[in-house]
């Protein structure tokens, strides 16, 4: 089955301060590298890289010859339009979609392919999303049939919310890591893994 990757790297990026998050590096790779390199590793395909503030500078980052960019022009909206318009660019052909955000890093190949596995293990099921310490993390993964609903959605955490109030149709998948729940928005965040370095960061 093939699944696409739906990255979202639109945001204004405002808790950083001056500086872009995705732009940032933490050892040796941009963030949106990082991103981009595990979904190459989980062989998902297509790679559409949402963008939206600052579009140029991230598709440079973000450089590899299978990502597809997609330009939200409603990215000042918040991030509900980018799952949006992320999700309308999936090709005809794709079982579902990976939701992957720009500033998480240090989500793994691993994480991508148990999550996905999960899902293809309850055919029933809609989407699985990864748990640590009872806590929704990323990414999420859906399949196609559930596309409707999300893209009739609008605000800023439509599709979580609409999730929640459909529990029985999503698979939570127990993953011990941490990784799962650590978004880079902050100069904290970013030092605090600078320090710690890859795959040592605690909650």
């Amino acid at each position: 089955m093939n699944w696409a990757a739906v990255i979202l790297a639109a945001g204004r990026s405002s808790r950083m301060g001056n500086s872009h998050k995705l732009l940032e590096e933490l050892c040796g790779k941009t963030l949106i590298k990082h991103v981009i390199d595990s979904a190459v590793e989980a062989r998902l395909s297509p790679l559409l890289l949402v963008t939206g503030y600052r579009q140029a500078e991230v598709e440079a980052a973000a450089s590899h010859q299978s990502v597809q960019a997609v330009f939200n022009p409603d990215y000042a909206s918040g991030m509900m339009s980018s799952v949006i318009c992320g999700l309308r660019s999936v090709p005809d052909h794709c079982e579902g979609a990976v939701i992957l955000l720009g500033d998480m890093p240090m989500i793994t190949a691993r994480h991508i392919r148990v999550t996905i596995a999960a899902l293809q293990d309850h055919p029933d099921r809609l989407a699985a999303v990864p748990v640590y310490r009872q806590q929704w993390g990323h990414p999420v993964v859906m399949r196609r049939a559930l596309f409707g609903a999300v893209m009739a959605l609008s605000g800023d955490h439509g599709a979580r919310a609409l999730l929640k109030a459909n529990q029985a149709q999503v698979v939570e998948v127990p993953i011990d890591d941490p990784a799962i729940m650590l978004d880079l928005d902050t100069p904290e965040a970013l030092a605090l893994a600078r320090q710690s370095g890859p795959g040592r960061i605690t909650l």
